[in-house]
Parts: structure tokens; C-alpha cells; sequence
């Protein structure tokens, strides 16, 4: 799903005031943690996700792998802190997804 101006606008605003639930320290990004990420996408449709200060990896580059690997629209990079959005295939969940849709 391609996102417009608008439409990533309303979701910054949504993920302001959310807290990071993935950290990406030293191990790096790993299967494991793609799959949770995913998981985690699936039920809340955006989260945040944030690289530690002693990791190597670089924040576009983690983000351009969880696009791929995911399927999930980049929303934001503000320093070391991602905004991940993807829409949830459960219909219970899909809440954030009905309000971008009608932007």
C-alpha cells in the first residue's frame, strides 16, 4: 500500500505518543526478530521500532530490509527510532487501516 502525504501525516500523528517496542541492540536484526515484528504489525498495525546506541546497524538500511521483508510502509525515520505501519489482515484489528483508507 502506497501511502500519500496525508496519509503518513495522520499516522505520524497516531505514533507520536507510542513508545517503542522493538530495540535493536548489538545482535542486530535478526529472522527471530522480523517475525516478531510482524507479528507485533499484525495485532496493532503501527508500532515503533529503535536502534540502541552500541548496535552497527544503520537506521535507513534496517528500514529498507523490514519494508522487504515485512511488506510494511516506512512511515518515519527520526534519528534511530522507525515508524512502521502495515495494514492487518484481521478484520478486529484493522482500526488505524479503516481511518487511512478514508483519508
Amino acid at each position: 500500500m502506497d501511502l500519500r502525504g496525508k496519509q503518513k501525516r495522520y499516522l505520524r500523528s497516531q505514533a507520536h505518543h507510542l513508545q517503542p517496542i522493538f530495540q535493536i541492540g548489538k545482535g542486530g536484526l535478526n529472522a527471530a526478530m522480523i517475525v516478531q515484528i510482524e507479528e507485533a504489525l499484525e495485532k496493532r498495525e503501527l508500532i515503533k521500532v529503535t536502534l540502541l546506541q552500541n548496535t552497527d546497524e544503520i537506521a535507513e538500511e534496517v528500514a529498507h530490509v523490514l519494508e522487504a521483508e515485512t511488506h510494511c510502509d516506512i512511515v518515519q525515520i527520526i534519528g534511530r527510532v522507525l515508524v512502521l505501519f502495515k495494514p492487518s489482515t484481521k478484520e478486529k484489528y484493522q482500526k488505524i487501516s479503516k481511518e487511512v483508507k478514508a483519508i
